[in-house]
């Protein structure tokens, strides 16, 4: 019955991610006052899924497969994660758009970070995108994710000045510093405020 209670009571994570797996990796070495419980992964191999071993984190793999709609396979996930008793779901390089499913069983409890500085330049080559308009800043944003592609309401931003000497792979260093910073530090104020 403690134990029950003591679930409760704590905030409980799912990182849903795609690919390297470096906010996960931020995220799980920020000592959140939270529980990391599993990682969700669309893709089977990934260098975050070994990242979440080397953590001891169960790994989910939600996989999409021909003729399986994104409802039924969201439905599918919240099953696999029922378990865990999880209270808020952190994106972190999550290569897919969140379906209804999600979004209703986690309402306002799903937040993203995006690695340019939100409205401008959504999608998944926000950095590229950026670079290639010739912006001299930049950033990282975190939003509450809705229906929409990097269209939730911004929670947090910060700026990254982009220099004349700056090439696409130094500006993308610069970013994912930040987000490394930004991202363990916006989840714990949220987790703090009960938002997560």
């Amino acid at each position: 019955m403690n134990n029950q209670s003591n679930i409760k009571n704590e905030a409980r994570i799912a990182i849903f991610a795609s690919g390297n797996g470096t906010n996960f990796e931020a995220l799980v070495n920020a000592d959140l006052p939270a529980k990391i419980c599993v990682l969700v992964c669309d893709q089977p191999d990934v260098p975050v899924i070994q990242r979440a071993k080397n953590h001891q984190i169960p790994v989910i793999l939600s996989l999409p497969k021909k003729g399986v709609n994104k409802a039924s396979r969201e439905q599918t996930l919240l099953q696999n994660l029922a378990p865990y008793h999880i209270t808020g779901l952190v994106l972190a390089g999550y290569m897919r758009i969140v379906g209804p499913t999600l979004l209703k069983a986690f309402p306002r409890r799903i937040i993203n970070i995006h690695p340019a500085l939100l409205p401008s330049f959504p999608g998944r080559h926000g950095i590229e995108d950026a670079y290639d308009a010739g912006v001299k800043v930049t950033g990282v944003t975190i939003h509450y994710v809705d229906g929409g592609v990097d269209t939730g309401e911004i929670i947090a931003q910060e700026a990254v000045s982009r220099t004349d000497q700056d090439t696409l792979a130094t500006l993308e260093a610069k970013i994912h510093s930040v987000e490394h910073q930004l991202y363990p530090k916006t989840v714990r104020q949220l987790i703090e405020k009960g938002v997560l």
